[in-house]
Order: structure tokens, then C-alpha cells, then sequence
């Protein structure tokens, strides 16, 4: 199913957000701030997704989206990414036999061919065993970048229509990474940072924002809800005036 833009059709707004999407951030400083290597942070920020995937489920999120690995994290020290990528493979071998068990369908997305070649046939393996599971989707974005995401996007449609010179927006979206799943309703990002870091930037046109000083690790059931809160709260008009919303209710 190709859902549609929120630029081209209003969707359905419900008091739960159907598709939470979450750069996870703050590991490393959580860490030092304890006196502990960056690599501790971020395994304890596996034990938070694990926490943040089951309350999704409880609370009725049909997608959740998690910002791993963007491929300018490639930057960082060598030693921090090779354990990053190791952390990742424990994760796979961990994880997704729960996550199968649990009806939850497993997505990987963003420029694989980076990664070795065990990693990418663990990948393979994973979405492939989960892939009929409908509880909750949950997408993993690994060396992933939303101008990567457009411009692979903008080369297939082109590939797609020869001869073309004219395209509209749908076009473009049946071969973005996320085609599969709605727009994000609610953004958040942990840390204290108030950016969007090139996560997810077609998608993310309407979204509601959310910004938290709280490290990721220290991402709780009630951090959750506290975000999702502060979506409830917030007037969803896609380009329409607040008059308009309230004659529609009334």
C-alpha cells in the first residue's frame, strides 16, 4: 500500500499517533556523564528501545521509527562505529526472535551496501522472517540520510518514466525507503538537541515535533507518554485554518 502525502490529501488524525518516529539521541553523553566509555550508552540504549517498542504496542502506535546510524555517523572515531556495528549484529541475533514472536515486523532502511556482507544477510534474513507480522512495525534507519533517501528516490523515478520531464509528488514517494508506511504524526528527539539531522525530510513535512532534554537511555514509558501528550494538544490543520476545524467538529 502507497500512502498518500500530506501536502496532497489531509489525513485522519487520531488522538494516538499511528506512526512515532524517534532520532535517539544523547547515548555517548549519557555515558561520559557517568564516567563510563560511549559504547555503555549506547547498549544501554538498546534496553531503551526494547522498552519503547513494547509501550508502543500497549498504546496502539502501529509504526515506530528509530534513527540508528545516519551516514554521516560515519565521521565519527573508527573504534566508536566498528563497535556500533557490532552492537548492531548482537542486536539482530538478540532481538528478532522475540520480535517474530511477537507479531512485530522488522524493516531495515538506508544504504546497506556500506555495511559487510554478514550484517547485510542478517538484515536480509530478519525482514524476510518477520516480514507477515502486523502488530507493529518497527523500522530501523542505518546509514540512512533524507537526501540520500530522496535523491535514490529521484534516480528510480527517472529510471522508471523514460523520456519524462514532468513528474508529480506521488511519483517521486512510490520509491522513497518508507513508502510502506504513513507519514510520522509525532517526531522526537532525546537529548536536548533541537534539530531534524537530515532524518526522514519528505516525510517528516508535517509532523508534530518534539524536543526533550532526556538522554536516550533514560527514555522512559512516561517520557513516551509525555510526548505523546504534548501531541494530543497540539491543533493538526495541514495548511487549514483553526475555524475550519472547529465548523468540521461542530
Amino acid at each position: 500500500m502507497i500512502y498518500k502525502s500530506s501536502t496532497t490529501a489531509v489525513p485522519e488524525v487520531a488522538r494516538v499517533p499511528r506512526h512515532v518516529a524517534i532520532i535517539m539521541d544523547g547515548n555517548g553523553r549519557w555515558a561520559t556523564k557517568r564516567f563510563l566509555p560511549r559504547v555503555a550508552g549506547h547498549v544501554k540504549g538498546v534496553e531503551a528501545v526494547r522498552g519503547c517498542v513494547e509501550a508502543c504496542i500497549e498504546r496502539g502506535i502501529e509504526y515506530l521509527t528509530l534513527f540508528a546510524f545516519s551516514s554521516e555517523n560515519w565521521r565519527r572515531p573508527e573504534e566508536e562505529v566498528s563497535l556500533l556495528m557490532r552492537l548492531f549484529v548482537t542486536a539482530l541475533e538478540r532481538e528478532v526472535a522475540k520480535m517474530h514472536a511477537n507479531n512485530i515486523r522488522l524493516k531495515v532502511v538506508g544504504d546497506l551496501s556500506r555495511f559487510d556482507s554478514r550484517l547485510q544477510d542478517m538484515i536480509a534474513s530478519a525482514q524476510r522472517r518477520t516480514a507477515n507480522n502486523t502488530r507493529l512495525t518497527v523500522t530501523i534507519c542505518a546509514n540512512y540520510g533524507g537526501r540520500w533517501d530522496i535523491m535514490q528516490a529521484t534516480s528510480k523515478m527517472v529510471a522508471a518514466n523514460p523520456g519524462i520531464t514532468t513528474f508529480a509528488e506521488e511519483q517521486l514517494a512510490e520509491h522513497l525507503v518508507m513508502a510502506y508506511a504513513p507519514e510520522p504524526d509525532l517526531f522526537i528527539r532525546t537529548g536536548g538537541e533541537e534539530r531534524i539531522s537530515n532524518f526522514l525530510l519528505w516525510q517528516l513535512a508535517y509532523s508534530e515535533l518534539y524536543f526533550t532534554d532526556t538522554y536516550w537511555p533514560d527514555f522512559s514509558i512516561e517520557s513516551l507518554d509525555a510526548a505523546i501528550a504534548s501531541y494530543q494538544n497540539r491543533e493538526r490543520r495541514f495548511g487549514r485554518t483553526g475555524d475550519q476545524l472547529a465548523g468540521k467538529k461542530s
